[in-house]
């Protein structure tokens, strides 16, 4: 059994981080004269005690962790995190039990952006803000386990962006720092722009600054219950589908950009991948609503381009309720709750790096099938794919749409009819947010599910953000004993 003391040292830190963080929100309400303040102060010092106990009872000379610690710790931190931010919910004037609270603010942390809570144009500042600097924090967080934590674990695939080789985790912590420091200051960066952005095109600051949050960590919550199409116009339309798009890309290649090598931006495999879904399904959905009469011609590519991308970044805004498009916009979203941006991003779903994967595998073994004795290499930017990482890849993606036929079945046998238990199991594993559907479409909430499927929902969020496999492992025999 691996030594918990480790993982419990570094949740107690991020807990007592996360007490901090409340304290924003805190003074918001404070110095509008809500009531709420005290709900965020009371909150802070809990979840700080119970943070600073936990590093105080188990400090260590060196925080080194194997493999199996790092599974532990990863499924830890997302599980204790949200059980912490739910405070704020649960007590403030939102009318939330505590599994809808749960579900907010594990909705937040893992990006996703569905939503239980209603009258949010009338909400006080405190409860807005706090659910942008979750799906702030939240977006860092996941790009940061991405690229520092999950290559080293070999989940799905993501051995492939391994950068060096070892059979421990004793790196992690150390590299996950300087990771840290410099996207954070990347994702700060795109953050103040996206809401100078906004505040230019008509919001007011304090909406700017929450969507500016919820756009670049691709999480969607927003200030109004009709999101973004309560600020129509170009300019905002824009800012959202630029910014939502940087969110979706892979931040090491931002990073590799800065340091002179923009080529691997450019020419990765699958930003190339996205960029093609990207034009693709847009230019479709634009001639649709061009021959259905729904929109004129360049009108509807905007906002066929804007729903697209906030569905395949997990996102989830909306310039328009895309389930009023007619039929066949329903298939195109369908399928598109499934996809999901880059690796090394803030986006859910099955991701565009294993979709590039699948290609070579299937092309291969066709070619495998005409000519049985030619020897036909995989690649993936330039890399050999070994048979690993076609393994895992193929692996996850059968366990996902497992895992979703999973929790489709469970949310129907709880009582959601087949179209809301589909889209809302795809939404949520996916981390995208809204699903199809006058339930959970993209002008409904959660909020009228039974409490056993709004529990169940808030598992698919952190299963799907965890990638699956980091989670699943631990309820096998073998990793406890061996």
């Amino acid at each position: 059994m691996p030594d918990l003391r480790p993982i419990l040292h570094i949740n107690g830190w991020l807990l007592a981080g996360l007490a901090v963080l409340m304290l924003i929100p805190a003074c918001a309400d404070l110095i509008t004269g809500d009531p709420d303040s005290l709900v965020f102060l009371a909150s802070a010092v809990s979840t700080g005690f119970f943070g600073m106990a936990l590093v105080l009872a188990n400090r260590r000379r060196t925080l080194a962790l194997d493999v199996k610690q790092a599974f532990v710790l990863t499924t830890t931190v997302w599980v204790s995190m949200g059980i912490f931010a739910a405070l704020p919910f649960k007590f403030a004037d939102v009318n939330l039990s505590y599994a809808g609270s749960f579900f907010e603010a594990t909705s937040g942390l893992t990006t996703t952006g569905a939503t239980v809570l209603v009258g949010l144009d009338h909400m006080p500042p405190g409860i807005l803000l706090w659910r942008g600097l979750l799906e702030l924090g939240g977006g860092l967080g996941i790009i940061v386990m991405a690229i520092a934590i999950l290559p080293f674990l070999r989940v799905g695939g993501m051995q492939l962006l391994r950068t060096e080789s070892s059979d421990r985790m004793d790196k992690v912590l150390p590299r996950a720092r300087q990771l840290t420091l410099a996207t954070a200051s990347l994702y700060l960066f795109f953050a103040v722009l996206c809401g100078f952005g906004y505040w230019a095109g008509g919001m007011a600051p304090f909406d700017a600054t929450v969507h500016a949050m919820t756009t670049i960590s691709t999480g969607g919550f927003s200030t109004s219950d009709a999101s973004l199409s309560k600020w129509p116009g170009d300019l905002i339309l824009w800012n959202g589908i630029v910014f939502m798009f940087l969110g979706s890309l892979p931040f090491t290649l931002y990073l590799r950009t800065l340091k002179g090598s923009w080529r691997d931006l450019v020419f990765d495999d699958q930003v190339k991948l996205l960029v093609v879904i990207l034009l693709a399904t847009s230019i479709a959905m634009t001639i649709w609503m061009e021959v259905e009469g729904r929109a004129p011609l360049w009108g509807g590519f905007e906002h066929a381009l804007f729903n697209i991308l906030s569905v395949i970044s997990g996102t989830g805004y909306m310039s328009q309720d895309y389930g009023m498009w007619g039929g066949l916009p329903h298939i195109f979203f369908a399928m598109l709750l499934l996809t999901g941006g880059c690796t090394g991003s803030t986006t859910g779903g099955i991701k565009m790096m294993r979709f590039a994967v699948l290609w070579q595998v299937a092309r291969s073994y066709v070619r495998q099938l005409i000519t049985p004795h030619g020897i036909f290499q995989q690649r993936f930017n330039g890399m050999p794919i070994g048979n690993d990482v076609a393994i895992s890849v193929v692996a996850f993606v059968g366990l996902y749409l497992a895992s979703l036929g999973f929790f489709t079945i469970v949310l129907a046998w709880i009582g959601l009819d087949p179209t809301t238990s589909f889209a809302a199991a795809a939404a949520c594993l996916g981390n995208v947010g809204p699903g199809l559907g006058e339930i959970v479409g993209p002008s409904g909430t959660y909020r009228t599910l039974p409490q056993s499927a709004i529990w169940v929902l808030s598992a698919a969020m952190v299963l799907g953000r965890l990638e699956l496999f980091t989670v699943l492992v631990m309820f096998t025999r073998h990793f406890w004993r061996s």
